[in-house]
Formats: C-alpha cells, structure tokens, sequence
C-alpha cells in the first residue's frame, strides 16, 4: 500500500468515488508547505474519528476548489476553509474558535526556526 501523501488523496479520491478535486500536478511534491501537511492530516485524523465521510469531504471540498484560482495554486487554502466549514457544520468548532486557532497557529508559525515542528 503506497502510505504517501499522494497514495492517501488517491484512496481518498477512490473512497469518495472518484469525485475528491485533486492538486494540480507536474511535482512529485503533494505539499509545498508544512501547514498544507497539517491540514491534510488534521482532514484524514478528522475522517477516521468519524466526523465526516470522504463523500461528504469531496463534495465540500469540491465547492471551495470551484471557487479557487484556476491554476489551482490556492488548493491547500481552499482545502483548508472546506476543512473550517465542516467543522463548524458538524458542531465540532465555532466560527471563533476556527479563527482563535488559525491566529495562534499563524503566531506559533511566525516564532518558530525554519524546519523545526510549530507548537501552539
């Protein structure tokens, strides 16, 4: 079983029936940023708790890639307000609560050494 990043959207697309918007590719890198890693797994940890299904995912997801640039250059940010919106949807967080932890991730974020884990 391929455990990459790119093996875990392709079974996540499959389990949604084929209709989870993918990245853009022409790299062998899924994710550009640490951040687009987290909120990958934070999705998939999420999914495995049983707050969503990966249908109900892809076609959230779905709404926020339609939205997005053309290039597809916003993916992960457009991943992640699916992400806020299903959060609040399913009564698991609060509009401010979304927005307090983004903050204090941003400020963890722009405190801690280049290649080093953020901790809030």
């Amino acid at each position: 079983m391929d455990t990459t990043a790119a093996g875990t959207l392709a079974r996540i697309s499959a389990a949604a029936g084929n209709e989870l918007p993918l990245p853009p590719s022409g790299s062998e890198q899924v994710f550009a940023a640490p951040w687009q890693a987290q909120v990958f797994a934070m999705t998939v940890t999420l999914h495995e708790a049983g707050a969503f299904t990966w249908v109900e995912w892809a076609r959230t997801l779905g709404r926020h890639v339609s939205g997005g640039r053309p290039d597809g250059s916003d993916y992960y940010e457009r991943w992640a307000d699916a992400l806020a919106e299903m959060l609040r949807d399913r009564g698991i967080a609060t509009e401010e609560e979304v927005e307090r932890a983004t903050g204090a991730w941003h400020e963890a974020a722009a405190r801690t050494p280049h290649g080093m884990p953020i901790e809030l």
